[in-house]
């Protein structure tokens, strides 16, 4: 069993003396973990980096084994290491592909709006808005996509403000009435619009994260989120009031 494609590389840990096992978020065959032998060498060990892109070639005897694989640096996106929020939110975004992906499930339309927000990460652009509209677009992959079209009480499309906590519909200020505080919120960078005020930010990030933590981690047998993304959360909480 073979294959060569192209992918981001998830995590790395130490495998035996001079082994490493990875973990590559790949165009067509997924979430993918396989062997670099000789991967803590001086050689290799500075390829494998969290968030590198990588050329790699898979081999084992058979399907269902880890496998081996060969890698080639096309990317090495380490231009985040002197940006610490850009460096979280990189490590956030693998943490976080690594604790909701099945194995080895193609998820081509995911993979490129995750390449998208790697090279803004790398690049120092203006990431933070896209970083959001990444994780909603994460929760439509995994079938928990939030419907922010129109109201769920009232049925218009004006005003709408917040986003009822187990539906994931939006809700206009009409239409939430005494209700609205136990609402989420639901900043117009959200639908698209604008980059939005840092307050905005924190508060889309606040309603992603409802559903990541009461929707997604349930189904995935309950586990907590990963501490990266909190403390990507966290950060830019502090950065905001600075």
């Amino acid at each position: 069993m073979d294959w060569r494609d192209q992918g981001m590389l998830l995590s790395v840990r130490t495998h035996g003396e001079t082994s490493a096992i990875i973990e590559v978020f790949t165009a067509q065959h997924g979430r993918h973990a396989g062997v670099v032998r000789g991967g803590v060498s001086r050689k290799i060990a500075p390829i494998l980096q969290p968030g590198a892109q990588l050329d790699v070639s898979w081999r084992a005897r058979l399907e269902d084994h880890i496998g081996a694989f060969t890698v080639e640096p096309l990317q090495s996106r380490t231009g985040v290491l002197s940006d610490r929020l850009a460096l979280l939110g990189l490590n956030a975004v693998c943490a976080l592909l690594h604790f909701v992906l099945p194995e080895r499930e193609p998820h081509p339309v995911l993979y490129v709006t995750s390449l998208a927000l790697m090279d803004a990460l790398a690049a120092g652009d203006d990431w933070v808005p896209r970083y959001l509209r990444w994780e909603m677009a994460l929760l439509e992959e995994l079938g928990f996509g939030l419907d922010l079209g129109r109201c769920a009480v009232t049925g218009g499309r004006e005003d709408l403000a917040f986003v009822s906590p187990k539906t994931g519909r939006a809700v206009s200020r009409e239409g939430a009435g005494d209700w609205a505080l136990r609402l989420l919120p639901l900043p117009g960078v959200l639908m698209g619009q604008g980059g939005g005020s840092a307050a905005e930010l924190a508060d889309g990030l606040r309603t992603t994260g409802h559903f990541l933590e009461h929707r997604v981690a349930p189904a995935l047998g309950d586990r907590p989120l990963p501490e990266a993304r909190r403390r990507l959360v966290e950060a830019l909480a502090r950065a905001g009031r600075d």
